[in-house]
């Protein structure tokens, strides 16, 4: 059986690279934890650590080692997390995973403030994270909730998930751009436009499906920048430097140099949905996912 002890001293020596400097942020001495290491070495059957005189540095089993050892120690520090909150009952706190769209929409923040009127002593914990890490820390019963652009894959044995809303993407010109002013434009009209693509550049899927919807609608869009979020696209487009497609909730009210026009004929929206365990440990936590299904079924 691993000890959780030896695997933390054996993570802070490997990215120390150096036992006298972990065993200073450990706070023990250092003859412990080179003994410590030495003992996970002989339990394990393995060799870790390549040693000399100036520095240790880990082998090719002990990088690969370090990698689980890494995912062991999160899991467990989520596991006893997940302890201290069943502990404190049903009340206890909530966490909750989110994308950005979740709270520029209002899905969240009108969902939070229905459940502080119901339970006003309530912990919330707020996680900005990535689908697929929302997705992870549902399983592993760190988060409560996750609010998502993308639904679990279909027939997930641990998830399940509903939809929240639409946000329709809407199209975005700078001011000055001759198509501004016209009242109805075509797919002929924005092909060959200069475009700002709005995602994740280190992802090339979602520029290949953001190429692919445009052609699908009959144009193609030639792409001189990638904004990595709406508001960086907003300012490029009131800059001058191309179009943009943005969710209709992150351009209301007015923006200085642009101009919005919808185009219903490309029909391309940005999704939200709510994901959960299929299991609930508190009955809070069911709660406050039929507060935000319930909020969205009002709208």
């Amino acid at each position: 059986m691993l000890d959780l002890r030896q695997l933390r001293y054996f993570v802070a020596v490997a990215e120390a690279e150096h036992v006298g400097r972990a065993a200073e942020q450990l706070h023990i001495s250092q003859s412990p934890l080179s003994r410590q290491i030495a003992q996970l070495e002989k339990n394990l059957g393995l060799t870790l650590f390549e040693r000399s005189q100036q520095r240790i540095r880990l082998t090719s089993d002990g990088r690969v080692f370090l990698t689980e050892a890494r995912a062991l120690l999160r899991h467990a520090a989520r596991l006893e997390n997940l302890g201290r909150r069943l502990g404190r009952g049903e009340e206890g706190g909530l966490c909750i995973g989110y994308v950005a769209n979740a709270m520029h929409t209002g899905v969240l923040p009108t969902a939070l403030r229905a459940l502080r009127e119901e339970r006003p002593g309530i912990h919330v914990a707020l996680y900005d994270q990535e689908s697929a890490e929302q997705f992870e820390g549902l399983r592993q019963r760190s988060l409560d909730i996750a609010l998502v652009r993308t639904p679990p894959p279909e027939g997930d044995p641990d998830l399940l998930a509903a939809p929240l809303l639409q946000d329709p993407l809407l199209l975005v010109l700078p001011a000055t751009h001759p198509l501004a002013e016209q009242e109805e434009l075509t797919p002929d009209d924005l092909n060959g436009q200069p475009w700002i693509a709005v995602g994740d550049s280190q992802d090339p899927a979602w520029r290949d499906a953001f190429v692919a919807s445009c052609v699908a609608a009959g144009f193609t869009p030639d792409i001189g920048l990638n904004a990595a979020d709406p508001l960086t696209a907003l300012g490029l487009v009131a800059s001058g430097l191309g179009l943009a497609l943005v969710q209709r909730s992150m351009v209301r009210g007015t923006t200085e140099g642009i101009m919005v026009r919808e185009i219903p004929w490309y029909g391309g929206s940005v999704q939200l949905w709510a994901a959960w365990h299929r299991v609930d440990l508190r009955p809070v936590v069911a709660s406050f996912r039929e507060t935000v299904l319930g909020e969205q079924r009002a709208d």
